[in-house]
């Protein structure tokens, strides 16, 4: 199945096909409040840790290494992605953040980190729940 999950800034204006807007920053945007940023949900919780934030920006580790020890924060919580999961089965998913540049910040280890859960969760629920066959027809023999 395929999932629409866009990326905006917290800052730029809701638009009709946002669908499920959620702010994904650990703290709330300056200057904004809450019922002029038509959210859906704040989930700050899916963030990345301080310290791993503090290494991305002070520290000025690459992006790449970033990303994946991100995923590997979210790999160990699991289901502090699931809420997200959920809006995103339900239609369009926008995640928002006050970051000025988005593509430098977690939104994209994100969507990839729930595009992923999705697809997980959807293979397994194509295999057809398999148990072992009986053979006790064959004990009268």
């Amino acid at each position: 199945m395929s999932y629409s999950i866009a990326l905006k800034r917290v800052y730029a204006p809701a638009e009709a096909d946002d669908g499920t807007r959620v702010l994904v920053d650990r703290l709330w945007p300056r200057g904004k409040a809450q019922d002029a940023l038509a959210l859906s949900a704040w989930h700050p919780e899916a963030t990345p840790t301080n310290a791993l934030r503090r290494q991305y920006r002070r520290d000025r580790r690459s992006k790449a290494a970033f990303d994946t020890r991100y995923g590997l924060e979210l790999a160990d919580n699991e289901d502090l992605l699931l809420p997200l999961m959920r809006y995103a089965r339900t239609g369009r998913l926008t995640l928002l953040t006050a970051s000025r540049r988005i593509e430098d910040s977690h939104l994209p280890a994100l969507r990839e980190s729930v595009l992923q859960a999705l697809e997980k969760e959807d293979a397994a629920d194509r295999d057809p729940v398999a148990s072992p066959p009986c053979y006790a027809h064959e004990l009268d023999r």
